[in-house]
């Protein structure tokens, strides 16, 4: 039965408050999402997020009503399909991506649904009496009777990611109390401030993002630079470089400056900055001459008794 006039007022009446109140909103995918499960979400993002579910209809619907005053929504709509929700939040993404994400219940393998992942049946002793070999058979699963129980002689992938789980399958590992597949919300994008990106953003950490702005800056720097035209970020570089120029222009002539004096100073009297470093390499020198031909005098005195006797 579907929703009477009334509701889908109140609906899109609320819609259009969580969109002005709230800058950022995930779409969520709710597949194999039950209602405890999402009871459990909705306290957890208390007080941080707003969970909307609803038809999708009615979603767009809501969605085009606000479009007139707020045309940056429309990024939404293509997004509007399958079994998908809303979570308005104003809070920091990242944490509210983990709160989000964090709830998950496992679950047994049913058949005709997707496999989120591949599933391995261990070896080992299953426990089961031998007349539930053909369960095993028919998956093509190695077994023998050990004991009066049947036993799987080794791990055997029953289940491939992204394909549908067969009646078979599914009987069997619930047969064998293996839950192999876990549910929860899962994030779709994210929508923030008029924008719309993947969750995938959210991973790159500040380092990452600090060494592509530096990079950026690099760049343009190096740009400005070569085509003598001045920025913010390479004004610094050309002051820099004029007054390298400067000085080299008053080393070369008669011109002279406070900052200059002390670069003449030094080329005109090396020897009195560079005295104390050729002293100390001076002193270890002979040391390590000395040493070096002490070396070669046990050298020697070690030859000269090799190969004779003290009677020879």
């Amino acid at each position: 039965m579907g929703a009477t006039r009334a509701q889908k007022e109140v609906y899109f009446t609320k819609l259009k408050s969580l969109i002005e109140t709230y800058p950022s909103i995930f779409i969520v995918n709710v597949d194999n999402v039950g209602s405890n499960q999402m009871h459990q979400i909705r306290v957890a993002l208390r007080g941080r997020g707003v969970v909307l579910m609803g038809k999708n209809t009615m979603v767009r619907r809501a969605i085009r009503s606000v479009l007139s005053e707020l045309p940056q929504f429309e990024r939404l709509l293509p997004y509007v399909r399958g079994n998908i929700g809303f979570v308005f939040t104003s809070g920091d993404l990242k944490d509210v991506r983990e709160t989000i994400v964090a709830n998950k219940v496992a679950a047994p393998a049913r058949a005709g649904a997707f496999a989120p992942k591949d599933v391995t049946v261990p070896g080992g002793n299953t426990g089961m009496e031998p007349g539930k070999t053909s369960f095993f058979q028919a998956l093509g699963i190695p077994t023998k009777i050990a004991r009066g129980t049947i036993e799987i002689v080794s791990d055997v992938k029953v289940v491939t990611a992204g394909t549908r789980v067969g009646q078979s399958e599914a009987t069997l590992l619930n047969m064998l109390n293996i839950s192999p597949f876990t549910y929860g919300m899962t994030v779709i994008q994210i929508f923030d401030s008029g924008n719309i990106f993947s969750p995938d953003v959210l991973d790159v950490d500040e380092k990452e993002l600090v060494d592509r702005f530096l990079k950026g800056i690099k760049t343009i720097a190096s740009i400005s630079l070569a085509l003598n035209y001045p920025t913010l970020v390479s004004v610094t570089h050309s002051l820099v470089n004029a007054y390298k120029n400067v000085l080299a222009v008053s080393i070369s002539t008669d011109y002279s400056f406070d900052a200059a004096e002390a670069i003449k100073e030094r080329l005109a009297n090396p020897d009195a900055y560079v005295a104390a470093a050729p002293a100390q390499e001076t002193s270890a020198a002979p040391a390590a001459a000395a040493a070096k031909e002490e070396k070669v005098e046990e050298k020697e005195e070690s030859d000269d008794d090799m190969g004779f006797g003290l009677f020879d």
